[in-house]
């Protein structure tokens, strides 16, 4: 795309997004999985999968998590460790359906965590059931776990998002403009980080306010991309 004459490509400032519990915004959608995380280490079973789409809030939850319980990341394959790391604290093992692991060595994590008192969090876009599980011990562990699920943000938490991404960048936002933005936005928290983004940037580059015509262009180019993939 040609850019227009009078654009300039600004600086790429790094924008720290504020991602402590303090910062989470609370909904409906997300109550069960906040109250997972709060109650740690008084869970109802020693292992839990918050489960979501994409752009949920599930890294946002695990990373408070993981704070909290001074956990460590861990990926469950073959010959690895992982078990004697769970043995010793808790553990965090994030987007199991994507990443993917080893079924014994996983199975010897849930174990080990169960023996020795530590926890086990681990997020997925699906629920444990779905996944591609051949060995039976491990699937009859994973039965056994706390499940909790994140439906799609709704209108209100998706407001919210948009206007704390847009404070995060020390901007400031007509509440009108973003009850546009979220009528023709996809439903995700992943998508509104990359609209701010977007609009953010294109602004810097015009030297121009946030507009209801600024925001409409990013929409339009990120479903264009969409349909085009």
């Amino acid at each position: 795309m040609t850019k227009r004459p009078f654009e300039q490509l600004p600086l790429a400032f790094d924008h720290d997004p504020a991602t402590g519990r303090e910062d989470l915004l609370v909904s409906d959608r997300l109550s069960a999985a906040i109250a997972i995380v709060d109650h740690w280490p008084d869970w109802p079973s020693p292992v839990v999968i918050i489960a979501g789409p994409i752009g949920s809030g599930k890294s946002h939850l695990a990373s408070i998590w993981k704070e909290r319980a001074g956990a460590r990341a861990i990926h469950p394959v073959a010959d690895s460790d992982v078990a004697l790391i769970a043995a010793n604290g808790p553990v965090l093992f994030e987007d199991a359906d994507r990443q993917g692991f080893d079924d014994t060595t996983l199975f010897h994590v849930i174990n080990s965590v169960r023996q020795h008192g530590t926890g086990l969090l681990m997020t997925s876009r699906l629920w444990p059931m779905s996944w591609p599980v051949v060995l039976p011990d491990l699937r009859s562990r994973l039965k056994a776990a706390t499940v909790v699920e994140i439906g799609e943000p709704d209108d209100e938490l998706l407001t919210q998002v948009l206007i704390k991404l847009f404070a995060d960048r020390q901007l400031f936002i007509d509440e009108r403009l973003v009850g546009y933005i979220v009528q023709r936005m996809e439903r995700s928290l992943e998508a509104a980080q990359t609209i701010v983004e977007r609009i953010d940037r294109l602004a810097l580059a015009r030297g121009v306010k946030l507009t209801r015509s600024l925001a409409a262009e990013v929409l339009e180019e990120l479903g264009n991309q969409r349909h085009s993939d």
